[in-house]
């Protein structure tokens, strides 16, 4: 990786893009501490940390913690990467959507043209819920419409403000502009986190105990990170094979070729999914106040990820079965969504390719159903078990972060998908200069 960076600084097109993509992610940082004016930023950052407690966790993460803090970027990229999921789950209900996806390079700006809007619209439903929230609550000083207006104006434009910088980079930086921001966001808040374990395990122990601390906390977070790139990287390669043909007084044709299936199909979207559907119970029973007991309020603490692994309360660790379980889940459900055996089979057999003992048409989408099947699995498994780790020694020593299995996925992903998008452009760059030569 460093060798890539080193060698792509060489290069001066490289280079510029670099500066430019450095250069949009610093003013998305100055965005998050930009406060909302009119309102009480260390009020309302007090207020969300004792109502919602663990809740919003994830969110905090995903946007840089400015969401705890109430700047103008609070929202961040979380519209629009809701709005992404969305697209994509509409795509397989409205059959309109899906002739756009497939119409190449104009179908797919069709479709961010559509996506942008459903942002745009998220933006000002979520911003108008929470400023109508604070002001139910109390939390906006001297009230008055203007307030609310103002603020629901803030919100909605750091939103869309943000959607455009990672547009910018997208165009004219390196790599995914959206999964940039939302990385060095994640990247941002462990510092801080990294301190905590500083001070909570290490600060003023012994030589011995402090080493054994230091030893295991390196040990967990580099063994999840590796783990975390053997998943993203890893996949199963089918031989394909295409026959001859004839053209002419010559034969085309006939080389072998491989089809990729990743073993982690749906990447991070079944832990977000999971995760999401767990926590809205207990964001909806904090917002209205309420407090339930007897088994309403057993059910709850199940659901509380701060509750799972916990040494005096394993009962409560129901909640992670199910959580796990869920991931499982949406592990399949997205996968069958987003990729498609018949389509692929019948791509193959018009491109006169076949998989060696297998026939094509159908026996080929059986075929590769059932390389699907246990691929998605073992994908699952990789992600329960990342997921898994952050939450036991939360629940288990205390060792409470922001970051969890779904920001190192993320983290990793981007890295790695980044570094690779650099590779290409050198190797571009390479072959340009080797033709003009």
């Amino acid at each position: 990786m460093f060798e890539t960076l080193r060698n792509a600084l060489k290069v001066q097109d490289i280079r510029k893009r670099l500066k430019f993509t450095l250069f949009i992610l610093i003013i998305t940082r100055l965005g998050c501490q930009l406060p909302i004016p009119g309102i009480d930023s260390a009020q309302i950052s007090a207020y969300m940390d004792q109502l919602l407690g663990d809740s919003f966790n994830l969110l905090n993460s995903f946007t840089g913690g400015s969401f705890e803090q109430m700047s103008v970027f609070a929202l961040n990229v979380t519209p629009y990467i809701t709005a992404s999921i969305i697209m994509q789950l509409l795509t397989i209900a409205i059959p309109a959507l899906e002739e756009m996806q497939r119409d190449g390079e104009d179908g797919r700006k069709r479709m961010n043209n559509i996506t942008r809007f459903v942002t745009v619209a998220l933006s000002l439903l979520e911003s108008a819920g929470i400023a109508i929230g604070f002001r139910n609550s109390g939390l906006l000083g001297n009230y008055s419409t203007l307030t609310v207006v103002e603020m629901i104006i803030c919100l909605t434009a750091g939103s869309i403000f943000v959607m455009w910088l990672g547009e910018q980079i997208t165009d004219k930086g390196v790599g995914n502009g959206i999964s940039i921001i939302l990385l060095i966001n994640i990247v941002s808040r462990m510092p801080g986190d990294f301190f905590r374990l500083y001070e909570q395990f290490v600060k003023g122990k012994q030589i011995g105990p402090m080493l054994i601390a230091v030893v295991i906390i390196l040990g967990v977070v580099i063994g999840t990170i590796i783990l975390t790139i053997i998943l993203n990287d890893a996949e199963r390669k089918i031989p394909v094979q295409y026959s001859r043909k004839i053209q002419g007084r010559q034969q085309v044709g006939g080389q072998g070729s491989i089809l990729p299936i990743k073993v982690n199909t749906a990447n991070v979207i079944p832990v977000i999914f999971a995760s999401s559907l767990l926590q809205f119970p207990g964001i909806i029973k904090q917002l209205m106040g309420a407090n339930p007991g007897g088994t309403a309020g057993f059910i709850f603490n199940c659901l509380s990820q701060n509750n799972w692994c916990n040494p005096d309360h394993w009962e409560y660790s129901i909640g992670l079965i199910i959580y796990l379980a869920l991931t499982v889940l949406f592990a399949y459900f997205y996968t069958s969504i987003t990729f498609n055996p018949m389509e692929i089979a019948n791509n193959m057999k018009k491109q006169g390719g076949f998989i060696p003992g297998i026939r094509p048409g159908k026996p080929t989408t059986d075929y590769l159903q059932s390389i699907l099947g246990y691929i998605i699995f073992i994908g699952a498994v990789g992600l329960c078990i990342i997921a898994l780790i952050p939450i036991f020694f939360n629940g288990y020593f205390g060792a409470n972060v922001s970051f969890g299995g779904t920001s190192i996925i993320i983290v990793c992903g981007v890295v790695l998908e980044t570094i690779k998008q650099i590779e290409s452009q050198m190797l571009v760059r390479h072959y340009s200069g080797f033709l003009t030569e």
